[in-house]
């Protein structure tokens, strides 16, 4: 008997570490290719920065200070790409790893989350990238002076490795904020939380939200509050699908009884 249990178990670890290792080397290949074409990503991401100051009348530059500084930056930006496109892979991976230990209502009730993770994270990342750069970076030109007889001008001259870590960093703390809603529901279908926990809590939520804003943004009002709203209303829109989690669980049970 446990020689059988030892057995099931080894199994099982090594089907884990095969879908691991399945996602790393994907997700490796990805690298790969990312640095290849990470020229053409750099300018992707770069091009908030480039539409904010097109009209600028002082000519705007990205500028390097080491000589190693464009060649790391690069390779962040290949790293961040391989983790944006491999983890609905690695996701997959997971969901197929216990799969077959779930019975099939449940396969049904988690396949929406599988779906909506990787899509919440689109939709933060978009936000940071059509929204939330260009204000912020508007918003930081506007302490720019331009000096007088008595004092010097005060101009911006933004390093590559530092706007792209800025950007990267703010796409993934977006991404990771709007699994929210996903985190809330999953909480409430093991008996977590409910919706009027959740409705009672408001406040305490209100506060919390606006402080995580606070850790995962650079100081500054635009992107804090350009965080903190979505999160407000993801969180809303969390307490109306528990809500309506809680009916269909309801339903079921009147039906089995």
């Amino acid at each position: 008997m446990r020689m059988s249990e030892n057995n099931s178990f080894t199994s099982h670890f090594s089907e884990l570490r095969s879908r691991l290792i399945k996602s790393i080397v994907f997700i490796f290949i990805i690298f790969i290719i990312s640095y290849t074409f990470a020229e053409y990503i750099y300018a992707f991401l770069v091009n908030p920065y480039a539409e904010a100051v097109k009209d600028d009348p002082t000519s705007r530059r990205l500028i390097f200070t080491a000589l190693h500084e464009t060649f790391i930056t690069y390779l962040k930006v290949a790293f961040f790409s391989a983790i944006f496109i491999g983890s609905p892979v690695l996701l997959i991976q997971i969901y197929k790893f216990i799969a077959p230990g779930l019975y099939q209502n449940e396969k049904k009730a988690l396949l929406p989350y599988l779906i909506s993770t990787p899509i919440l994270f689109l939709f933060g990342g978009m936000l940071v990238y059509y929204l939330v750069m260009p204000l912020a970076i508007k918003f930081f030109l506007s302490f720019e002076t331009m000096g007088t007889s008595s004092s010097l001008p005060i101009q911006l001259e933004a390093k590559v490795n530092e706007y792209l870590s800025l950007i990267m960093r703010l796409i993934f703390a977006f991404g990771i904020s709007f699994q929210l809603p996903i985190l809330l529901n999953l909480l409430a279908r093991i008996g977590v939380v409910n919706s009027e926990y959740l409705k009672k809590s408001r406040r305490y939520i209100i506060v919390i939200i606006f402080t995580v804003a606070a850790i995962l943004t650079p100081p500054d009002p635009i992107t804090q509050v350009g965080l903190a709203i979505p999160l407000l209303l993801l969180y809303e829109l969390s307490i109306i699908t528990v809500k309506f989690t809680e009916k269909k669980a309801n339903k079921e049970k009147l039906k089995d009884a």
